[in-house]
């Protein structure tokens, strides 16, 4: 799904930058909805949050979503 690619987006950008969920979160100053994100409470999030996950790691919505598994996800609308 959305949200689970998602989660392994920011996953895998966190450990290729070495920091943990909880430092990424108070870069984004977004701890509570970072942590349901991550946590699929919210499945859901908006390209508003997503850009402040990119803030947050001094990257652009482009290369956050430079993700092959982005591109496998299925068509929601058929």
């Amino acid at each position: 799904t959305l949200q689970e690619v998602c989660c392994q987006r920011i996953q895998e950008l966190c450990d290729e930058r070495n920091i943990s969920m909880n430092k990424l979160s108070i870069l984004c100053g977004m701890t509570t909805t970072l942590s349901n994100i991550t946590s699929g409470r919210s499945k859901n999030p908006t390209v508003s949050t997503i850009k402040k996950i990119c803030d947050g790691m001094d990257i652009t919505l482009a290369e956050f979503f430079d993700y092959e598994p982005f591109n496998e996800l299925d068509q929601e609308i058929k």
